[in-house]
C-alpha cells in the first residue's frame, strides 16, 4: 500500500504541474490570476508553442538479486539527461496544428530521432522516422502515415467520437478543472508572486506578472488530503457536466460511484495512516511550477523545477527523479505559419499500405 501511494505522491506533483496552465489579467493575487487566466486562455485561436523536457537525473536502488535489475539499469542509462523538445503550431478554426517532436536518449546507447505529426479534424499525418534498432522499410521512411478517425472508428466497429475532438470545449472544461482545484488550496501556502526580473525568464518572454505553485516536504501532505478529500469530488462535479459527457465518454454512474466513495470516506483510515508517514517514504528536494503572463493576458512562458526521492522499505527501493520543463508562447492569436502543412500525394500512405510493408492487417491496428 505504502509503495503505491509513496509514488502517488510523486504523481500529485506532475498532475498539478499539468492543470496549472493559465495566466492573469491586472496585477492581481496569485489565485485569481490564475483563474483569470484559465478562462482567457479558452479564447486562444491561435499559437506556437516550445515545449522542452528534461531528466536530470533518475537513479533506481533496487535489490541486486532482480532478475530484472539489468535491464532496468539499461533503460535508466537512457533516460539519464534524456531531453524531449516540441515545436508546434496551433489553429482553431479551421482546426489545424502541427508538432515536431525530438527524442534524444543518452547513456551507452544513445539515440535520437524526429517525429512530424500533422492532425487536422478529419485526420492525423504521423512522419515515419528512422528508429535505431526497429526494422522499419526504407521505402516508406519519412513518409507520413495517413490515420483516418473515421475510417478507424469503422475498422474496429465503433463509431467516431468528433466530440472528442472539440478542443475549444476541451480548453474550456481545463478552465473549469482548474477553477475547481485553486479553490480549494490556501493561497499564502501554496501560491506566491515572483517578480519577472528574478524569474529567470529566456529572452524574448516579456511578462508583467510570475505566479509560483509550490510543494515541499512541509505541505505535501496536506496537498494531498485536500486533493483527495475536497478536489476530488469538486472534479467529479465538473467532469459529470452534460456539456462534457460526448467529449469524455466516461459513464455518469461510474462518476457518481467514485464521488459517494470518496465522500463516504472509503479507505480513509487506510490513506490516513500511509499519510502520516508519509515523509519516512517521499522527500521533496523542490517542486515549482511557475506561470509568467504577459501584458494581454495570456500564457507566455511556464516552467517546472521538480525532483524528489521515494524510499520504498518493503524491498529496500530508493528511487530518484530530478526534471525540469518548460512551455514557451509566442505568435498568439496571429495568423498560424504552417512550416509542414499538410501532407499529400506521394509523401502519404495510408494505413493499409504501412500494414502490408509489416505483412499484416489494418484490422490488427
Amino acid at each position: 500500500m505504502f509503495k503505491k501511494w509513496g509514488l502517488s505522491a510523486a504523481a500529485l506533483l506532475v498532475a498539478t504541474a499539468v492543470i496549472l496552465p493559465g495566466c492573469a489579467s491586472k496585477q492581481e493575487p496569485p489565485k485569481e490570476a490564475l483563474k483569470n487566466a484559465a478562462a482567457k486562455a479558452v479564447t486562444l485561436s491561435s499559437y506556437e508553442l516550445n515545449t522542452k523536457f528534461v531528466v536530470n537525473n533518475l537513479s533506481i536502488d533496487a535489490p541486486t538479486d532482480d532478475p530484472s535489475s539489468a535491464m532496468a539499469a539499461q533503460v535508466i542509462s537512457m533516460l539519464k539527461n534524456a531531453e524531449i523538445s516540441v515545436d508546434s503550431v496551433y489553429q482553431a478554426d479551421p482546426m489545424q496544428t502541427e508538432a515536431t517532436l525530438v527524442l534524444n536518449l543518452k547513456g551507452d546507447m544513445a539515440m535520437s530521432f524526429t517525429i512530424p505529426i500533422v492532425a487536422t479534424k478529419e485526420k492525423v499525418y504521423i512522419k515515419i522516422p528512422s528508429i535505431p534498432f526497429f526494422p522499419i522499410p526504407e521505402n516508406i521512411v519519412g513518409k507520413f502515415v495517413e490515420l483516418d478517425y473515421k475510417e478507424l472508428a469503422e475498422k474496429s466497429g465503433q463509431e467516431i467520437n468528433t466530440a472528442a475532438l472539440d478542443t475549444e470545449k476541451a480548453r474550456k472544461l481545463q478552465s473549469e478543472v482548474l477553477d475547481a482545484v485553486l479553490a480549494q488550496y490556501d493561497e499564502a501556502k501554496y501560491f506566491k508572486d515572483i517578480k519577472p526580473k528574478d524569474a529567470g525568464l529566456p529572452e524574448g518572454v516579456d511578462a508583467k506578472q510570475v505566479i509560483q505553485f509550490g510543494l515541499n516536504n512541509d505541505n505535501i501532505k496536506e496537498a494531498i488530503t485536500i486533493f483527495i478529500n475536497n478536489a476530488l469530488p469538486k472534479l467529479f462535479d465538473v467532469i459529470s457536466k452534460d456539456e462534457y459527457k460526448d467529449l469524455l465518454q466516461v459513464d455518469p454512474a461510474d462518476l457518481a460511484k467514485a464521488k459517494e466513495e470518496i465522500l463516504a470516506g472509503k479507505n480513509k483510515e487506510e490513506i490516513d495512516k500511509d499519510l502520516a508517514d508519509l515523509n519516512k517514504y517521499l522527500t521533496i528536494n523542490q517542486f515549482q511550477f511557475n506561470t509568467a503572463i504577459n501584458k494581454d493576458d495570456f500564457p507566455v512562458y511556464q516552467n517546472l523545477l521538480m525532483d524528489f526521492k521515494v524510499n520504498i522499505p518493503e524491498d529496500s527501493t530508493n528511487i530518484g527523479l530530478s526534471v525540469t520543463g518548460s512551455n514557451q508562447y509566442s505568435k498568439i492569436n496571429e495568423k498560424a505559419d504552417f512550416k509542414i502543412g499538410i501532407p499529400q500525394g506521394d509523401a502519404v500512405v495510408t494505413l493499409d499500405e504501412l500494414q502490408k510493408q509489416f505483412g499484416g492487417s489494418s484490422d490488427t491496428f
